[in-house]
């Protein structure tokens, strides 16, 4: 099982890890793009006006920039824990157990708009870029990412949970792969997308995707995972599930129930 998560506009700072090494990230069919994407960010952080236009940011913002800058240089750290935030602090990897971080390095990857896909161990430095990101003088990411990062993921060779967000998700969409969508439920029986805490539930739910001792092939098998484990999941047809949890509020992000075993 192979679980696609979105990445975070928010990064750890640091890492304890040597610089940037490109040929050494997973998938090393990617390295050409993602060569070209970070010399591009580099250069582009010298340019600071165009820079903040180019990445969306303001001036307050400039550490966003500087970070680019150094981009080749800086430390790095894995994956799974350089990206932060809701979804991030309900997966909660630094809580997980010896064997359950084995399990989760194998089975997570992060969707990214400057390495295509990482797997959770790959060694990143901080940096921002955005699927949604127009460097000037070069094609939209997606243009950049689908014939590549496209056949890469469509040749997975096992159940695909791609819980990445719609614009990742149009970087290199998955043929086949299983979509989950929230939806919170009111008292009165009608249903709404949940939009604050959504990635707090694709968070509690990768958390224990990636620390079962199940192995689900299909979405038939994946829906008995997570309803064995407590989770409301229908299947309404296809590849789609649907998590319905109750009337959204703002209440504390919770870990996933514990995984069947």
């Amino acid at each position: 099982m192979l679980v696609l998560l979105p990445p975070s506009e928010t990064k750890a700072p640091g890492g304890d890890g040597g610089p940037l090494d490109l040929a050494a990230l997973c998938w090393p069919e990617l390295t050409g793009v993602r060569a070209g994407l970070a010399e591009a960010l580099v250069e582009l952080a010298g340019d600071l006006p165009a820079a903040r236009a180019a990445l969306g940011l303001s001036p307050a913002q400039d550490d966003e920039v500087a970070r680019n800058a150094e981009l080749l240089g800086a430390p790095t750290m894995p994956a799974l824990e350089r990206y932060t935030g809701v979804l991030y602090d309900a997966l909660d990897v630094r809580s997980l157990t010896r064997a359950q971080r084995a399990r989760a390095d194998r089975r997570l990857a992060v969707g990214s708009a400057l390495f295509g896909v990482v797997r959770g161990t790959d060694r990143i430095p901080a940096y921002r870029l955005s699927a949604g990101s127009a460097l000037p003088g070069r094609p939209t990411l997606r243009a950049l990412w689908r014939p590549t990062l496209g056949p890469l993921l469509a040749a997975v060779d096992e159940l695909v949970v791609d819980l990445r967000s719609g614009a990742y998700t149009a970087l290199a969409p998955v043929p086949g792969a299983v979509t989950l969508e929230v939806l919170s439920e009111r008292p009165d029986g009608t249903r709404a997308v949940v939009s604050h805490s959504n990635k707090a539930h694709k968070g509690r739910v990768a958390r224990l995707l990636a620390t079962t001792t199940g192995e689900p092939g299909d979405v038939v098998r994946l829906r008995a995972l997570l309803r064995q484990a407590g989770f409301h999941v229908e299947h309404p047809g296809g590849t789609a599930l649907t998590l319905v949890v109750p009337g959204e509020h703002a209440g504390p992000t919770r870990h996933a129930p514990s995984p069947p075993r």
